[in-house]
């Protein structure tokens, strides 16, 4: 094994957290080793279990360095400040696209988790789907109240609305290789969103 270069306590538990990343999203978590992790940062095992203790808790720490990359206060505060559901709706589409795009491992690790159901896999959805919808929910509900929107069901037009971009922000990364045109979300957006918000508005 190649010797590794010294590093602080912080730099080798970041190098840990930026590799295991890389590989649970490549290979997804039951198919990433803790041996093979360790190999990645050129380290032993025991050198590795002083940082983590397990590989759970190794992949619930990469969940939570993701959540922090992903700078959803920001976004709410921007949704929050709109009375028109047209930006609105155009402004929920653009942070996830930025999110997956600055951050392309969360295709791949939303992916593997739905496909091998392992115990965190509702924490992936908890830390990287659901506070989009949430959000988008909390928006619908304040513009209802305003009577500035339609009365619909807010869970169930937000999880439609977020899921829809979601899928295109993942096709742009999965599916670039494919034959045909290329899935462009910031076309999609374009051409969807305004025919997804006259549904909404009242008229």
């Amino acid at each position: 094994m190649r010797i590794a270069r010294r590093l602080t306590s912080s730099q080798r538990k970041a190098q840990i957290l930026e590799r295991a990343t890389a590989l649970f999203s490549r290979y997804g978590f039951e198919k990433t080793t803790i041996a093979l992790l360790a190999a990645e940062c050129h380290i032993t095992e025991p050198a590795l279990y002083r940082y983590f203790p397990s590989k759970k808790k190794l992949y619930a720490e990469v969940l939570k360095s993701l959540e922090r990359k992903i700078n959803l206060g920001s976004l709410a505060e921007k949704i929050d400040s709109s009375e028109d559901i047209e930006e609105v709706l155009f402004l929920a589409a653009r942070g996830i696209n930025e999110a997956y795009t600055k951050n392309p491992e969360i295709s791949r690790l939303l992916m593997y988790c739905s496909l091998e159901g392992h115990s965190l896999t509702s924490r992936v959805f908890e830390i990287i789907r659901t506070p989009y919808t949430r959000i988008l929910q909390e928006a619908l509900e304040r513009l209802m109240k305003k009577g500035l929107i339609q009365r619909v069901d807010a869970a169930i037009t937000a999880r439609c609305f977020i899921g829809m971009v979601t899928e295109c922000a993942m096709a742009a990364r999965l599916w670039k290789r494919a034959k045909g045109p290329t899935c462009d979300p910031r076309k999609n957006m374009a051409n969807t969103i305004p025919i997804f918000a006259r549904g909404l508005k009242i008229i």
